[in-house]
C-alpha cells in the first residue's frame, strides 16, 4: 500500500499494526518529549499526581527553559526552578540551563537530538519545526506531553496529507520565511487544519537547512498538525555536522533511503506555486495569513524591529541582517533587537564579526530567549506602537499592548526597516 512520509514514520511508531489510514486512531512511540518554562510546570504537576515515581526514559525527554528566560520576574523564576528541580530529581540528560541553552526549536536539531523518522511531541505548537529533518514531530498540550513521560507513548489522529509543490527560481532577498508566509496568505489560517503540510518541488530541494526550518516551524500558523521535508543530501550533511551526531552521511543515506512519499501515495490535496515573480512578504496585522508583497507597505513606520525567534534567529538569518546593517545606523527612532537563536549561534556571530556590525548599527542584543516574540520580556510595545519582527505569530496583543501592531517579515525586511523607519525592501538600502 502507497504511503506519505508522514504516514510511513507513524506507521513504524505504532507496534503491531500492518498498515495504516488517515483519520485513525493510533497509540504511538514517543522518540522525544519535550516541554519549555511555560509549559513543563503543568506538565510536572500531572506527572506528580499521576503517582509516577520515574520518567519513563531520561534520555528521551528535554527541558529547555527558554520563554522567560532570564527570568524577568518572581513568576517566571519559581517556574525555571520548577524545571531545573524535577530534572534533577529525575537524571534528566537534556535539560539546558542558562548558558548551554537556546530557543528550544533551534537548540534540539543544532545538538543533533532530531533524526530523520523520529515522532516527536511537545509541548509547544511551534515543535513543527523539526519536519525539515524528516521528522514527524507536532506539539501538544501540557497534560499530553505528562502521558508520553509517564508512558513513552501518544494518542493522535493520523492526519490527512497536503503537498505543497515550488517550482521557478527565486528571487534575491526572498527566503523560506517567505514562501511559507505566502503559503499562509493563501490557504488560510485554517487551510491545514490537523493536516501534515509536505512541502516539495526543485526550489525546496534547493533551500539550505536553516530556510527548511523556517518554513515547518509556521506549519501551525496555517493550522497543520506537522509540516514536513524528504531528507535529502543536505539534511545528511546537516545531521554530520550537529554536535552530538557521529553517523557519517552515507550510513544515512542507507537508513533513510526509503523515508520519503511513494510516488501514487494519496494526498487530500495538491498545491502547486510557481515563486519565479515572488517578492518578500510581509503579513499585517492582526493575522499570520494576511499577507502582502513588501512593496505595498512603504508607508507603514516602525517603533522597533525584532530580529531572532525560532523561526529566524539561526546563523544564516544573522549573517544576512548584517549584510543589511553594515555600515549602516539603525532610524534613531527605532528599537532594534537581535536575539541570535542560541548560544553557540551567539559565538559564532561573535566569531563572524557579526555582532560588532549590530552594536555599530545601533542596535541591541540579547541572550538567547524567546523574550518579545510572545510578549514575554526585552521588547514589550506600549499602546500604538507598530513592531516588524522574524517572529512567527502576529495576533492582537501579541507582543505586548492590545492595541499595538505586528508585521512579520524575513531578517534581511526587518533589517532595512530599521534603517529607514519604515516597512522597506532590503535594496532600498544596499
Amino acid at each position: 500500500m502507497p504511503y506519505t512520509i508522514t504516514e510511513k514514520i507513524l506507521l513504524k511508531h505504532t507496534p503491531g499494526k500492518k498498515d495504516i489510514h488517515p483519520d485513525e486512531f493510533i497509540w504511538a512511540k514517543v522518540d522525544l518529549s519535550l516541554a519549555n518554562d511555560i509549559t513543563a510546570p503543568l506538565a510536572i504537576e500531572e506527572f506528580k499526581k499521576a503517582g509516577t515515581e520515574k520518567v519513563f526514559d531520561t534520555k528521551k525527554i528535554v527541558l529547555v527553559p527558554d520563554h522567560f528566560t532570564p527570568a524577568k520576574d518572581l513568576k517566571s523564576a519559581n517556574q525555571a526552578k520548577m524545571l531545573a528541580d524535577f530534572a534533577g530529581e529525575q537524571n534528566i540528560k537534556n535539560y539546558f540551563e542558562i548558558g548551554s541553552m537556546g530557543i528550544e526549536h533551534a537548540l534540539l536539531p543544532e545538538i543533533g537530538l532530531i533524526q530523520p523518522g523520529d515522532l516527536v511531541v511537545g509541548a509547544d505548537s511551534h515543535t513543527c519545526t523539526y519536519g525539515a529533518l524528516g521528522a514527524f514531530s507536532t506539539g501538544m498540550g501540557s497534560t499530553d506531553i505528562a502521558a508520553s513521560w509517564i508512558s513513552g507513548y501518544v494518542w493522535l489522529r493520523v492526519p490527512q496529507t497536503l503537498k505543497f509543490i515550488y517550482t521557478g527560481r527565486l528571487k534575491k532577498w526572498v527566503s523560506g520565511k517567505d514562501l511559507i508566509l505566502y503559503t499562509i496568505g493563501n490557504i488560510g489560517v485554517d487551510g491545514a487544519l490537523y493536516k501534515a503540510m509536505e512541502f516539495c518541488g526543485p526550489v525546496i530541494e534547493n533551500l539550505e537547512i536553516d530556510a527548511r526550518l523556517s518554513m515547518c516551524n509556521m506549519a501551525i500558523e496555517a493550522g497543520g498538525k506537522s509540516g514536513i521535508i524528504q531528507p535529502d543530501e543536505l539534511t545528511f550533511e546537516y545531521l554530520k555536522q550537529s554536535q552530538k551526531s557521529k553517523v557519517k552521511s552515507q550510513n544515512y543515506r542507507l537508513k533513510f533511503k526509503n523515508l520519503k512519499s511513494d510516488k501514487d501515495a494519496k494526498y487530500e490535496k495538491i498545491y502547486e506555486y510557481d515563486v519565479s515573480n515572488l517578492e518578500p512578504q510581509v503579513a499585517c496585522p492582526h493575522l499570520p495569513s494576511n499577507v502582502k508583497p513588501v512593496s505595498r507597505l512603504k508607508k507603514i513606520s516602525v517603533n522597533q524591529a525584532v530580529i531572532g525567534s525560532c523561526t529566524n534567529g539561526r546563523i544564516s538569518d544573522l549573517r544576512l541582517a548584517a549584510k543589511i546593517f553594515k555600515n549602516k545606523k539603525v532610524k534613531s527612532n527605532v528599537r532594534t533587537i537581535i536575539i541570535p537563536a542560541t548560544q553557540n549561534i551567539y559565538k559564532q556571530a561573535i566569531k563572524e564579526g557579526l555582532i560588532e556590525i549590530f552594536y555599530q548599527a545601533g542596535c541591541i542584543i540579547s541572550t538567547p530567549t524567546c523574550g518579545p516574540c510572545l510578549g514575554g520580556h526585552c521588547g514589550i510595545l506600549a499602546e500604538g506602537e507598530t513592531a516588524i519582527a522574524t517572529t512567527n505569530r502576529n495576533f492582537i496583543g501579541r507582543m505586548g499592548s492590545p492595541r499595538s501592531f505586528v508585521y512579520l517579515s524575513n531578517p534581511a525586511v526587518a533589517a532595512a526597516s530599521a534603517i529607514k523607519g519604515r516597512i522597506a525592501h532590503p535594496e532600498e538600502v544596499i
